[in-house]
């Protein structure tokens, strides 16, 4: 990897972790599992060390992840909370203990303790009395949980001896705790929670303490933050102390005195997972000694006295016994593996996603394979392999369906695409997601006919596709709020309104695939009606500016189906325009003309400068090119103006866009 490649992967991994981290950190939902999350991680470091020039001061190698949640007051932690040094093998740990005796140049021991999943808190006591808690936050700065934390068992809010000290621990569920809280929302029709992280970190950080106080949290106090009242020479010494005090100390401490001592922890630690009450996500190997650990000190980020050793992603083998499809409601068919249940990381796996049809052939998936389960970081459950068998033991392989499994419309396959699609109008997995996209606002702009109506209506079987909007009632619609006669009224004229509009926007509304205003204003004023675009074939498409072959095959097979035809029809029995409106005395100025635009305008948005062009008959385009008429340059216009002028493109500036349009 050069310069050139390490800056933008850099780049492009500063990215993905703030993302992610956010996810995780700040919204309680993450996307993907800690194992990949760590992965990007340390791929970031070992790009940064090789690279240092390259390093950001927002890159999350530098700061600890997290930001105070809206409605929280801000505590600023008087002893920051820091996160830790993650390793992945024992030869990073003994590397970590070497650098550790040669900056003490004397004997060190350590304490092992386990790394609790859950989200890490301050507790501040004032002569024996609870009176602060917060999250970590950015570990500088985090949020007053209090009141929240006064629901937490194993809690105390009054400790054994008035003592003033803060110290840390992390807020948790326990395995049992989880999984009957999630039997319970499946019941009630709640969404689950991914994992018991961070449904004990959205417990937590709950504006009302009384949802907070219906969660089964708990709490492992780690370490003391700071104590005016005593000194304490060993780490080991403090929590043994904590302990005395009333707070509930994470079990798993063991003081070690050498690092070969500290791996056997580890080992036993990694054994015993499955029996712990608590779920962990590692091991933390911390220096004993509080005097060395002052000698070691800290980055910004993460103390040198301290590491997290990171467990590979627990792993069970199982029998794949079918693969079913789901439809999403954007039409994507997922391939679904239904599993003999196992028992993986804390929870029982009987089924997971197999992603897409290249997912499950490049690992030659077939119905009735034993196969290799793992829950990456605890969190999301995934086939990583097959054990293989000889080619006469195995089953057929697999095929992906070329029909809906739901409706029977086609399922297709777009070039440069993972997802398979049913593009069947009518598909009644689909159907919230298709009305919402013809009522929107660059489609059919039918104003009041919003996502939630539209789901109330779906929900009460008053509408099951696009068409059964036009048979609405006025009072049809008045059922749906007390008091909404006024409502209903706006609603209905608007949806009899949407009747009358441009045939673009009827184009846009019913959802080809890969075509969006632009494609559709071309394509209605190329064929005038929806007839004749019905009837196109792809040859004539493809030979219409500004569509592709993709873009062609998406809309020739979207009309094929019998769900479009009939749609179509049922549309015109209703009187919904098919036609391009011709306004008197249009005005096609620009026919014929391209026009790409460059930098901030000042007067206009970037959308209303290509709308007027597109009114006076032109084209807009996102590169330069011989074929470009105009470029329209604003504020700060980059590479695309240097462009223009090495090919002698016209430049224009907005007061001359503004003559031209007059």
């Amino acid at each position: 990897m050069n310069r050139e490649q390490a800056k933008k992967r850099i780049d492009e991994l500063n990215k993905l972790t703030e993302y992610y981290a956010k996810k995780y950190y700040d919204d309680d939902d993450p996307e993907i599992s800690d194992f990949e999350y760590d992965m990007l991680m340390v791929e970031l470091r070992n790009l940064e060390k090789e690279y240092p020039e390259f390093i950001k001061k927002e890159s999350l190698t530098q700061h600890v992840g997290g930001h105070v949640k809206e409605g929280f007051e801000k505590v600023t932690h008087e002893v920051p909370l820091q996160s830790l040094q993650d390793i992945f093998d024992f030869d990073e740990l003994k590397a970590f203990d070497e650098r550790v005796r040669k900056v003490l140049n004397e004997e060190v021991s350590y304490v092992v303790e386990t790394k609790i999943d859950g989200l890490s808190v301050s507790l501040e006591y004032e002569k024996g009395i609870f009176v602060r808690g917060a999250t970590r936050g950015n570990g500088l700065v985090g949020e007053d949980v209090t009141e929240n934390l006064k629901t937490v068992k194993h809690i105390p809010k009054i400790l054994k001896e008035p003592v003033t000290i803060t110290v840390r621990g992390e807020v948790f569920i326990g395995k049992d705790d989880f999984e009957k809280m999630n039997f319970e929302r499946e019941q009630n029709e709640e969404p689950l929670f991914a994992n018991a992280r961070n449904a004990a970190a959205g417990s937590l950080r709950q504006l009302d303490s009384s949802i907070t106080a219906k969660r089964p949290l708990d709490i492992f106090i780690f370490n003391v933050q700071k104590s005016d009242d005593i000194e304490f020479k060993s780490h080991y010494e403090s929590l043994v102390y904590l302990e005395k005090l009333g707070f509930n100390v994470n079990p798993v401490k063991v003081p070690v005195k050498t690092v070969d001592e500290a791996i056997k922890e580890i080992e036993k630690i990694g054994e015993n997972r499955d029996k712990l009450s608590f779920g962990i996500d590692g091991a933390v190997i911390k220096v004993d000694n509080l005097k060395q650990r002052e000698i070691l000190g800290t980055t910004y980020k993460v103390p040198k006295w301290a590491i997290a050793y990171k467990y590979p992603p627990e792993q069970k083998q199982t029998l794949l016994k079918d693969i079913v499809f789901q439809v999403g409601r954007t039409g994507v068919i997922t391939p679904l593996a239904i599993l003999e249940p196992v028992r993986v990381a804390g929870s029982t796996i009987s089924k997971t996603t197999l992603h897409n049809e290249d997912f499950i052939k490049e690992k030659d998936l077939r119905i009735g394979d034993n196969v290799i389960i793992q829950k990456a970081g605890d969190v999301i459950p995934e086939v990583v392999g097959v054990v293989k068998k000889s080619e006469k033991e195995r089953g057929e392989k697999f095929k992906m369906p070329h029909v809906c499994p739901v409706c029977g419309a086609l399922a297709v396959r777009l070039e440069g695409e993972a997802a398979t699609r049913c593009i069947g109008i009518e598909c009644p997995a689909k159907q919230l997601q298709n009305i919402i996209h013809f009522a929107s606002r660059e489609a059919m702009n039918i104003l009041g006919l919003g996502d939630n109506i539209i789901e109330d209506l779906l929900n009460r079987g008053m509408i099951k596709n696009i068409a059964d909007l036009y048979e609405l009632k006025q009072e049809d619609l008045e059922k749906l709020k007390k008091n909404g006669k006024k409502f209903a009224k706006n609603l209905y004229d608007s949806i009899q309104n949407s009747k009358s509009n441009d045939l673009y926007r009827l184009i846009t509304g019913i959802g080809i695939r890969n075509i969006g205003v632009k494609a559709a204003k071309t394509l209605a004023k190329h064929y005038k009606n929806m007839d004749n675009l019905m009837n196109s074939s792809i040859e004539e498409l493809i030979m219409i500016d500004d569509l592709g072959e993709i873009m062609a095959k998406s809309i020739y097979e979207f009309f094929a189906q019998e769900q479009t035809k009939n749609l179509i029809q049922r549309l015109k029995e209703y009187g919904v325009n098919m036609e391009v409106i011709q306004e008197e005395g249009t005005d096609e100025r620009f026919n014929g003309m391209t026009f790409v635009l460059t930098g901030s305008l000042e007067n206009y948005s970037r959308k209303e400068a290509e709308e007027i062009i597109e009114k006076f008959g032109g084209k807009t385009s996102s590169s330069v090119s011989k074929k470009t008429t105009y470029v329209l340059a604003g504020e700060d216009a980059g590479s695309k103006l240097d462009k223009a002028q090495s090919l002698g493109i016209t430049i224009i500036t907005e007061d001359e866009f503004e003559n031209m349009i007059k």
